[in-house]
């Protein structure tokens, strides 16, 4: 069903963001990442552990996420899909972890990404946590995706306005 939604039309973009992180299972995640009937999060960072985004072969994944709010995944590693789509799209930036973090954060704790210290602060303990080095990513992200990064650069030409 929603992957017959387009993103680049505004109103199925916003549609789009309501099945952010649908699949998984209430047992385990009693506090949803979008509430039933809601299109936007509450959580605009989300902290993983392991192949964060495994079985997510498609743009739709990252989109989701980003457009129901999403900013920020911080996981100890990703599938490598997703995380290619993840800089494809310009969504979220996906930060790696070099230690696992995911058991030092609950849902609705406050974090904090600081980009140019490379770290994540989960504000309500007040631990701080290394990431990573963004690389290359980072300014793809910006950018807002591999196209508008491949313009900005003069690696494609600009798109006539």
């Amino acid at each position: 069903e929603y992957l017959m939604l387009v993103p680049s039309v505004p109103e199925e973009y916003v549609q789009l963001g309501s099945y952010a992180m649908i699949g998984l299972p209430d047992k385990l995640y009693e506090k949803r990442y979008i509430e039933k009937g809601e299109v936007s999060t509450k959580y605009p960072i989300i902290v993983a552990g392991d192949n964060f985004g495994c079985g997510s072969s498609r743009e739709h994944a990252p989109i989701a996420i980003g457009a129901a709010g999403g900013k920020v995944v911080v996981a100890e590693s990703y599938a490598r899909i997703f995380f290619r789509n993840c800089s494809a799209t310009g969504e979220l930036y996906p930060w790696e972890t070099p230690n696992r973090i995911v058991d030092k954060f609950s849902t609705g704790d406050v974090g904090r990404v600081n980009f140019d210290e490379e770290t994540i602060t989960n504000v309500t303990t007040g631990e701080v946590f290394p990431l990573n080095p963004i690389g290359d990513v980072g300014p793809v992200v910006d950018a807002g995706g591999i196209f508008e990064y491949a313009r900005a650069t003069g690696m494609i030409a600009k798109k006539d306005t």
